[in-house]
């Protein structure tokens, strides 16, 4: 009985580090998806991988909303021409996610270019199948 009910206990737990494992996946190919949308101003995935509520919030302090994050990216006013992600961590708690990594990037905003070093906090949320962006803060990385 007792070797049953041990037996049980650690299918159970396999099945719940396994789907908490799956989550951390699937967060972590969002926000690949995220970097390379935003590398190649692909307004469409940006818009799909963002929710309708999102708060974008850059290093400057400026906040913007899913139309103005998704308009700077794909109009050149704000252009990445190459973004490398290190330091990546991903917590999943049920159907929110919270990612913090580390951010370079090679910027040409509006035809000037430049670099950026950032630290971020990207805050995503389970709809349906898909996870979506619903908050981004940055900070300049010294």
């Amino acid at each position: 009985m007792i070797k049953t009910l041990f037996t049980i206990l650690f299918a159970c737990l396999c099945i719940v580090v396994s789907a908490q494992s799956k989550n951390e996946r699937a967060v972590a190919a969002a926000v690949e998806n995220l970097r390379k949308a935003m590398v190649d101003a692909d307004s469409a995935m940006l818009w799909q991988l963002s929710s309708p509520q999102l708060s974008y919030g850059h290093s400057s302090g400026h906040i913007d909303d899913r139309l103005q994050f998704v308009q700077k990216i794909a109009s050149g006013k704000s252009d990445f021409v190459s973004i490398n992600l290190t330091e990546q961590t991903i917590t999943v708690s049920g159907k929110t996610a919270i990612v913090r990594h580390k951010l370079d990037a090679v910027t040409n905003d509006n035809g000037k270019p430049g670099e950026v070093h950032l630290l971020v906090l990207l805050v995503w949320q389970k709809h349906g199948r898909n996870w979506v962006l619903l908050a981004r803060q940055a900070v300049k990385n010294q």
